[in-house]
């Protein structure tokens, strides 16, 4: 029980205990009004920044949209930019490897062209080295061949007039020489050279010592070299008396013959180390000419038959000459006549233009002439020629 000034509330009353609690819940609930309007009031005041943030938010979030949306369109600008970048580099590097390709293939081309070249003319000379093996295979037995013709003594003497008739045949005329001429002895010369007296036709022998000189090149040691030195020296001393016994005839050749070496190596041989044999062939009026040699001296028998032939044709220059002196004297006559007749037809047109030129001034003056000046009565009429028949 509480007793409050002069009122006493029992609460083991039931409507006292239900009457305070009713009393007590109302001043709760007067309270928790009060504190409500108080929060709503703070809340209220608290919600006008956050009102006005919340606006500056809206506008910042409808900035955000905007951005966005520009954001979206670059985006777009920008991928379609991409789309066209992409596609042109695409179709450049297309174009660029189309060029590659094509560059490639022309390199390719070209290169399989050149190897093809290249591979021809590999097989072309190749084929030119089969051929050059071929003709040294041939040269091989040709040399093989000409050394069994220089071991025989008749062939290597037709083998000497072989090379001997393409000199003379080359060096003078064909009226000037003949082969395998027999003379009054009953021998057969290689080659008859005709030259006019003096000196006379002379001969040229092709044959020639080569065993000897074989021996000589195959000779071993000092002693051998000499022995076949000497037998080389002795075989042609006997082919030079040979050849001074046969072709040198009185009265049908000249006093001396040629001995024909189609090799020079015996014939630089013979001078060097046989002098003494060069000089019995002088004695014995054998000259000893090689290849080389040969040519010269018949060079000089050309102009010794040159001079032969200009002195036997001096007669008939003579004539041609005193001919040509007449003929000369008759172009003088006839000069001189043609000149008078020139001069005579000069002083005839002279004439003729004197004449002329006198005639054209008569026409003039008649030209110019007046008839009417004439009177009848005067004595001049009478002179006057009539124009017309009477």
């Amino acid at each position: 029980m509480i007793q409050i000034g002069d009122i006493v509330l029992d609460f083991s009353n039931p409507a006292v205990l239900a009457g305070a609690i009713a009393g007590v819940a109302l001043l709760i609930l007067v309270i928790l009004s009060i504190s409500a309007l108080r929060a709503a009031n703070r809340s209220a005041r608290a919600m006008e920044p956050l009102s006005h943030h919340l606006g500056q938010l809206g506008q910042v979030v409808q900035g955000l949209g905007q951005g966005q949306e520009r954001l979206a369109g670059g985006l777009s600008h920008v991928s379609d930019m991409q789309a066209r970048a992409q596609a042109s580099m695409l179709e450049a590097m297309e174009r660029r490897l189309e060029e590659v390709q094509k560059g490639m293939s022309e390199t390719l081309h070209g290169t399989s062209t050149r190897t093809a070249r290249s591979l021809g003319e590999l097989q072309q000379k190749l084929e030119q080295i089969d051929r050059a093996q071929a003709k040294i295979e041939k040269l091989s037995g040709d040399v093989l061949s000409l050394q069994d013709i220089l071991s025989n003594k008749q062939t290597r003497g037709a083998f000497g007039e072989i090379q001997l008739n393409d000199i003379v045949s080359k060096a003078l005329p064909s009226d000037a020489y003949s082969f395998q001429t027999t003379l009054s002895n009953g021998k057969r010369a290689d080659c008859l050279i005709r030259l006019p007296n003096p000196p006379g036709p002379i001969v040229i022998d092709a044959k020639f010592p080569l065993e000897a000189y074989e021996a000589l090149v195959n000779a071993q040691g000092q002693e051998a070299q000499v022995r076949a030195l000497r037998d080389l020296g002795n075989a042609v001393k006997v082919h030079i008396r040979a050849i001074a016994e046969r072709y040198v005839i009185d009265g049908e050749t000249a006093d001396g013959a040629l001995m024909f070496l189609p090799s020079e190596a015996v014939y630089a041989e013979l001078h060097a180390r046989l002098p003494e044999v060069v000089r019995f062939g002088f004695d014995q009026r054998v000259w000893i000419v090689s290849p080389t040699t040969c040519m010269a001296t018949l060079n000089t028998m050309r102009a010794v038959m040159k001079d032969a032939r200009m002195r036997e044709q001096a007669g008939e220059i003579r004539k041609a000459l005193k001919m040509l002196h007449r003929d000369v004297e008759i172009i003088e006559e006839r000069a001189g006549k043609l000149e008078t007749h020139l001069r005579q037809a000069g002083e005839d047109v002279s004439g003729l233009l004197t004449a002329s030129a006198r005639a054209g001034k008569r026409a003039e003056r008649l030209d110019h002439f007046d008839f009417e000046e004439l009177s009848p009565d005067s004595a001049e009429s009478t002179a006057v020629v009539p124009l017309t028949r009477p």
